[in-house]
């Protein structure tokens, strides 16, 4: 097996050689192994690119090019289960991730490909006063602790970015790049990323996303109003919002956007029928458009002809009008200044309107998010306060209701809402509210670094060393109150902890000519000594490219314990010298991936003779010993 995330750079040009064979040649790398490159020249020549036109407008910063270098760069890292810390581990659809998100969002190319619906992070809006992530490609680990006495360990891997540095933007730059390249692998086709940021980036944040998603993905840029203005007068503009940046990973698949209405657009649904509430909506509005087929001739009650004055057209074309009107949503109303005119050219005595009914008071939403429609700062930092029985764990919290907005915009049943910045876990929050408010089923990928907390906070004075350990309590606590108030026992309220660390795997130091017999008898087993058999299995599944959120079980057969994992999907022992009894058992299940480990077979008859018994009584299931 591999045991490493895969290499983006190779992955990416075996996605070319697909497309244009003749631009791709394999050739061997120094240690013998085949690697492909891409002969560029060709691939010009392909896409019929002038390569003489090599001025273009382009966005650039110190360190782009070793951001786009560690994106794609394999990493020998695992995702080891923490099952004592996870809620309803065995069958929970959640997970919440412990560790610096690129890595994580690097484990999870293969699992998660094209399978997340929505995305929406809170990344450091690099105001001077915030951390960001201290990178390997920004600054050597040796350099960490001389700049600012940083371990080199996950819990400290942010720093300082002071707003004097001479690298400021840069660095955040690089920061964000790096992981939206690597998380917009992760969207479905029809996925969107919603992205909270304020003026201090939202320029460069605009810029790097048209770079990643393409500007033709770009579906708006949102005003959340996030606070009042209180305090101490500025000396220039109150500062009352921020932004929310939407993109979608194909705009062209994209669903239309529905957002409750606001107040004063509920109170122009005067009228009422037997349907419900509704407002009459203009038919003719003002339009410089020629076409034909908008500027038709209509009959009204009376038998006057009519049609729509120059500058002026209809908002159907005749054969949508005739269908409205034989569903009763045409109103005729008299006039003696509407845009339409007779058939002699003079002012005529109709209008004509279109029903619009409230229904469930969803519209178009509005670039400017009604104040009603969400809260600010202050009610996020309330509602965490009160979880934590009045104890002012975290700052300035995105309230549950911004998140549930974008949630409820773009996710439907089944969806998977992913956070790479999660924080104090509101987007948890906000998933499983969602799913209580309209009785739904979604799923939620947190990631979170445990960075340290401040040993002068209330939040380390309540007992939380880590952002981690807030967030996996809020989810508790969360749970626990969306259970009573909304009585819906039932839902998926569990989470699966993962935590990122290195190989479950012993490092090579030496090359084969260098170990003696001596050496090798120390060696029985590849596997380091403090591995448990679910962190085997869980590097399995990322290996294999499986959801790592499906139920888990085991039993005991012949004293053994055997895994399942997602029914059929995999079977997976890892106890030494394994009967033959039991892997008969085992292949008689007829699993559809099957793993064992090298100490399982005493010696290679045995392993032998294992492939042979599935090849006889399991031959479609799929083998690998680690």
């Amino acid at each position: 097996m591999r045991f490493e995330s895969v290499d983006g750079f190779q992955e990416n040009i075996r996605r070319l050689a697909d497309i244009f064979p003749s631009c791709v040649k394999e050739q061997k790398d120094n240690d013998g192994k085949t690697i492909r490159k891409v002969d560029i020249n060709t691939l010009q020549l392909l896409l019929g690119i002038n390569q003489k036109e090599s001025e273009t407008c382009e966005f650039s910063w110190v360190g782009k090019r070793e951001a786009v270098k560690e994106v794609y760069k394999p990493i020998r890292k695992t995702l080891r289960p923490v099952v004592q810390d996870s809620v309803e581990w065995d069958s929970t659809g959640n997970l919440y991730i412990e560790g610096d998100n690129l890595d994580v969002l690097k484990l999870l190319q293969e699992s998660y490909l094209d399978s997340v619906k929505v995305i929406y992070i809170d990344p450091p809006y690099n105001t001077g006063n915030d951390f960001i992530y201290a990178d390997d490609f920004r600054i050597r680990a040796r350099e960490y602790v001389n700049a600012g006495g940083a371990s080199q360990d996950d819990k400290n891997r942010m720093y300082q970015n002071l707003d004097y540095s001479g690298r400021y933007h840069s660095d955040w730059c690089s920061m964000i790049y790096a992981r939206l390249l690597a998380a917009r692998n992760l969207l479905c086709d029809d996925g969107v990323i919603f992205i909270s940021i304020d003026d201090n980036e939202q320029a460069n944040l605009k810029k790097i996303c048209d770079e990643v998603f393409g500007e033709r993905n770009f579906v708006n840029c949102f005003i959340w109003n996030c606070s009042t203005a209180g305090g101490i007068r500025p000396k220039f503009a109150s500062k009352t919002h921020e932004y929310i940046l939407c993109y979608a990973k194909n705009k062209t698949c994209l669903d239309m956007f529905f957002a409750p209405l606001s107040g004063e657009a509920i109170k122009m649904y005067r009228e009422k029928d037997e349907r419900g509430l509704y407002r009459d909506k203009d038919f003719v509005f003002k339009n410089k458009s020629t076409n034909a087929n908008q500027k038709y001739e209509i009959i009204c009650p009376d038998g006057e002809r009519v049609r729509p004055k120059d500058g002026y057209i209809y908002r159907f074309v005749r054969e949508r009008f005739e269908q409205a009107k034989e569903e009763g949503l045409v109103t005729f109303k008299r006039t003696k200044t509407g845009p339409l005119v007779d058939q002699n050219g003079d002012q005529a005595h109709w209008n004509i309107y279109i029903k619009k009914y409230l229904g469930d008071a969803m519209g178009a939403p509005s670039t400017l998010i009604p104040k009603e429609a969400v809260s600010i700062y202050n009610a996020g930092t309330q509602c965490v306060q009160e979880l934590f029985d009045g104890k002012r764990v975290f700052e300035n919290v995105k309230p549950v209701n911004v998140i549930q907005y974008f949630i409820n915009m773009a996710a439907k049943d089944g969806d998977i809402v992913m956070d790479f910045f999660s924080g104090s876990a509101t987007t948890a929050h906000a998933v499983m509210q969602t799913e209580a408010d309209k009785n739904i089923d979604l799923h939620y990928i947190l990631v979170q670094i445990p960075q340290e907390c401040d040993k002068k906070s209330e939040a380390y004075k309540a007992g939380y060393k880590t952002i981690c350990e807030i967030g996996k309590e809020r989810i508790r606590r969360a749970a626990e109150k969306i259970k009573r108030e909304n009585g819906c026992e039932n839902r998926d309220f569990g989470f699966r902890v993962l935590r990122l660390d290195e190989s479950n795997m012993e490092d090579v130091y030496y090359m084969p000519e260098e170990y003696t017999q001596e050496m090798l008898y120390g060696l029985e087993t590849n596997i380091k000594p403090d591995r448990t058999d679910l962190d085997l299995l869980f590097a399995c599944l990322t290996e294999w490219g499986l959801l790592l959120s499906k139920p888990y079980s085991s039993e005991k057969i012949g004293g053994y314990t055997v895994h399942y994992y997602d029914g059929k999907e995999l079977a997976a022992c890892f106890n030494e010298n394994i009967s033959e009894a039991v892997i008969r058992k085992i292949a008689g299940q007829h699993p559809r991936r099957a793993v064992f480990c090298d100490a399982s077979f005493s010696d290679s008859a045995a392993k032998i003779n294992m492939s042979e018994l599935f090849r006889t009584i399991s031959p479609e299931t799929q083998i690998k010993v680690i």
